[in-house]
């Protein structure tokens, strides 16, 4: 991430998944380190749990956390309307509820104190070029059409 800052590319934070009772109390160190390394934008997402990954889930906590299993899925049920999962966009990706709303207040004052931007800066595409290396096949850039 510093190299990427350091060399003018937008560095965004990515946090996720958070998982309630088990990450959520990083949000803040996290957020912290990657903006020191020079990340300026950032976002997270709260645990999601799609059909093909509850059991998994589950199991994992089992594996790791087998006293904070019955606590960890009732605070993620909490964020997705009482069920493991919640596909509505713009929901999905944040939850809701109280605890999904405290996780994102929490986020929000973390970022905001040390400085991320509110907004996301627009992507320059004009500045891209294919690559120009014409001695090697495999070197060119192939069109997408």
């Amino acid at each position: 991430m510093a190299e990427l800052a350091a060399a003018g590319v937008p560095v965004t934070a990515m946090l996720g998944p958070i998982i309630p009772a088990i990450n959520d109390d990083e949000i803040e160190k996290i957020l912290g380190r990657a903006y020191a390394v020079g990340a300026r934008e950032s976002g997270y997402v709260m645990l999601r749990l799609p059909l093909e990954l509850r059991d998994i889930f589950r199991q994992w906590l089992q594996d790791h956390f087998p006293d904070k299993l019955n606590h960890v899925i009732s605070l993620v049920q909490s964020t997705r309307g009482g069920k493991d999962y919640q596909a509505e966009w713009g929901r999905r990706m944040v939850g809701s509820g109280p605890y999904a709303w405290m996780i994102g207040r929490r986020f929000e004052v973390a970022a905001a104190r040390l400085g991320f931007a509110e907004r996301s800066q627009p992507l320059r595409c004009d500045l891209f070029r294919p690559p120009v290396d014409e001695t090697s096949a495999a070197a060119r850039q192939l069109s997408l059409f």
